[in-house]
């Protein structure tokens, strides 16, 4: 049978683990706006690394997913029922930026993604490639990889406008049975963080940092404000970890008390950090953090600050995984003035396709894409927002800068 008659096998889930065949059948949802331009440039770079690592033994069968403005178009959906199911059925997926509805109905698709499959886990490895402009001195510190709670916190979407009968009934039980100093009229919206949410986000970024290398968990937390549930999360962790994992984990304390600072092999340093303390540490000593465990919002907020100085979520890659179910996602968003131009740089799909390519144990593909994309840089032939700030940088487009990443791997 040739490579281009092979039909595919599912992934399956068992047990806690993917088994992966020589040709699964992956999802993939080109997106809005840039989408297709970023997926078509991401797609190309995915199959060659995967042809040249297993020398023709192993390739994605692709399977197109509709979602977005063009599903809308289509079904009168902007995340079709069909779509959900099939992914169901896939495991895993990988997606291009999609728009969020206008004038009401779902907030947002990724979010509603994410509630649907249960997609707890945001991962954000986020570190520097050489060539890449950027506003830092020294770039090449910060190597961290962001585990943001993605079903909680402010994101869970429960709030009320100003005024509404739902607003002004939850404020006046505030009042009156709470004792809240609550202004009649207020919007109001509930920050719900649990237990389960919470340690299960922070065990899964444990088991990422023992199972990598990495050397030590920080919980980012602005629990000195908000101590029953930023707090909490941060005391959930700690208790989860001492349960679970006391033979892997030390201390902040016993890493200086005990071993000189100097984290001995096989365990991991668990500490915590205020949020906003946080974001003057990663600028001023990024080299001395790893694996970050964030709630929602602060999660949020610290990828883009991270991918910033970096060079930008134009490199930013990112994952939203569950309990047998992963989307691999660009982290930006649809660029619609840029659609169709063959323009934008596909270099976060592309990032992210390689953390797929490793989540499937296919790590050599993902080595080689991750190789062939620092190399492409280096030649100094990039996309225009690449190029404008490199010095002696030439413009090429999406499409061009993904045969040039495909070159690489030559």
């Amino acid at each position: 049978m040739t490579v281009e008659n092979i039909q595919g096998e599912y992934i399956t889930f068992t047990d806690g683990k993917y088994e992966v065949p020589d040709h699964p059948l992956v999802g993939a949802l080109a997106g809005d706006g840039i989408g297709p331009d970023i997926w078509s440039a991401t797609r190309m770079v995915l199959d060659a690394a995967v042809a040249k690592a297993y020398a023709g033994q192993r390739k994605i069968c692709w399977q197109p997913l509709a979602a977005g403005e063009a599903a809308f178009k289509e079904t009168g959906s902007y995340l079709p029922e069909a779509t959900l199911e099939t992914i169901e059925k896939l495991k895993i997926a990988i997606k291009g930026p999609l728009s969020t509805p206008t004038g009401g109905g779902i907030r947002s698709l990724n979010v509603a993604l994410r509630h649907h499959f249960d997609l707890f886990a945001c991962i954000r490895p986020v570190r520097y490639y050489q060539g890449v402009p950027n506003p830092m001195k020294r770039p090449g510190d910060l190597d961290v990889v962001i585990f943001r709670e993605n079903t909680e916190d402010v994101y869970a979407g429960l709030e009320w406008a100003a005024g509404s009968d739902e607003a002004e009934e939850l404020g006046a039980y505030l009042r009156d049975k709470l004792q809240a100093k609550v202004r009649p009229g207020s919007a109001l919206g509930i920050k719900p963080m649990s237990p389960e949410g919470s340690k299960r986000l922070i065990r899964s970024a444990i088991q990422y940092a023992l199972d990598n290398g990495r050397k030590m968990v920080t919980m980012v937390h602005k629990g000195n404000i908000m101590k029953f549930t930023e707090g909490a999360f941060c005391q959930w962790g700690y208790d989860m970890a001492k349960a679970e994992f006391s033979n892997q984990i030390i201390s902040e304390a016993d890493l200086w008390d005990k071993y000189q600072g100097e984290c001995p092999a096989g365990k991991i340093v668990l500490n915590d950090r205020i949020a906003d303390a946080m974001f003057q540490q990663l600028l001023l000593r990024p080299s001395e953090y790893d694996v970050l465990a964030t709630p929602n919002l602060n999660g949020d907020y610290l990828s883009d600050a991270c991918a910033a100085q970096v060079g930008g979520l134009g490199i930013a890659p990112g994952a939203n995984v569950g309990n047998g179910i992963a989307i691999f996602e660009a982290t930006h968003g649809t660029a619609p003035k840029y659609a169709g131009l063959d323009k934008v740089n596909p270099g976060s799909l592309i990032l992210s396709g390689k953390m797929m390519l490793d989540f499937m144990g296919w790590n050599e593909a993902g080595t080689l894409v991750e190789k062939a994309l620092q190399a492409a840089i280096l030649g100094r032939k990039v996309t225009y927002d690449l190029a404008r700030q490199m010095e002696g940088g030439e413009e090429v487009s999406c499409s061009s800068f993904g045969k040039l990443i495909v070159a690489a791997m030559e």
